[in-house]
């Protein structure tokens, strides 16, 4: 692998992507492009090589092109690149989650290769990322000279590469949203029932953190079905009825939340009683 890479756009994971090619025999960071000079420089401060440039016209010609820009720039971004010319028989690939590799079309008809790369984690803290990115999750679909750049390059820095299908791809994601950002909203909201219950936040947390944690280790050992407990698992709908109405009583969109999670924990219950 002898390549060099341009990153367009350098939030989080542009940054942390960038930092870990970096790091890889035959990568060579070229060129970064941000909204900014100053955020540029700031990426390629973060990513330790790369030159900060301030529009499309200043990219220099590379083999490989990362999109790490917003879900509704990559289309625009990549419309750029494909207006400076130059993409004939390159690597154009971008780090969504939600669009499969086809929203690239205008690469495609350039004549490069596309693909998707989607790294399966929480980016809020980039250098945490970096640090501990070994053994990260990576879905792949697209073009085959694209994966076979894409693939390696991701086993280099760490990533477990895993192919998905390009048709099912908004489903995919919106696992990873109920894996991660709902949990979080629904873990706020328990920490806001405590504090309304007269919990102090701090202590809050710690109360919340051994039953989460607990919880989430149970999922993965055995399964959603057989991890499930609570009222609702034991048949308790008196109880449940009565959180309902002390929940929607406190606050009218918290109750409406845990409405809303009845049923489906009621499927779940079935599924544990084998019904």
């Amino acid at each position: 692998m002898n390549v060099t890479l341009n990153i367009i756009g350098a939030g989080h994971v542009g940054r942390v992507l960038g930092r870990l090619f970096a790091g890889v025999e035959g990568v060579a960071v070229q060129d970064v492009l941000t909204r900014s000079i100053a955020s540029a420089q700031a990426a390629v401060d973060f990513i330790g090589a790369g030159t900060p440039v301030a529009s499309y016209a200043a990219l220099r010609h590379a083999d490989v092109t990362m999109l790490a820009v917003s879900d509704d720039q990559i289309g625009p971004a990549c419309a750029a690149l494909v207006a400076e010319g130059r993409q004939a028989g390159a690597i154009v690939f971008h780090c969504s989650g939600a669009l499969a590799s086809n929203v690239l079309l205008a690469a495609t008809q350039a004549g490069a290769s596309v693909a998707s790369a989607h790294p399966i984690r929480s980016f809020a803290d980039p250098q945490q990322v970096a640090a501990t990115f070994d053994g990260t999750f990576c879905g792949v679909e697209g073009d085959p000279l694209a994966l076979a750049f894409l693939t390696p390059a991701l086993h280099a820095i760490g990533a477990r590469p895993v192919p998905i299908d390009p048709a099912a791809k908004t489903l995919y994601h919106a696992a990873a949203v109920f894996a991660s950002n709902y949990l979080v909203t629904v873990l706020d909201a328990a920490l806001r029932a405590y504090q309304a219950a007269g919990i102090a936040e701090p202590v809050a947390r710690q109360l919340a953190q051994p039953l989460v944690t607990e919880a989430v280790a149970n999922v993965f050992r055995l399964g959603a079905a057989p991890a499930l407990s609570g009222p609702i698992a034991r048949g308790d709908s008196a109880t449940v009825q009565r959180q309902q109405q002390a929940v929607q009583s406190w606050d009218a969109a918290t109750g409406e939340l845990y409405r809303a999670l009845v049923a489906p924990t009621q499927d779940l219950a079935r599924r544990k009683h084998g019904g």
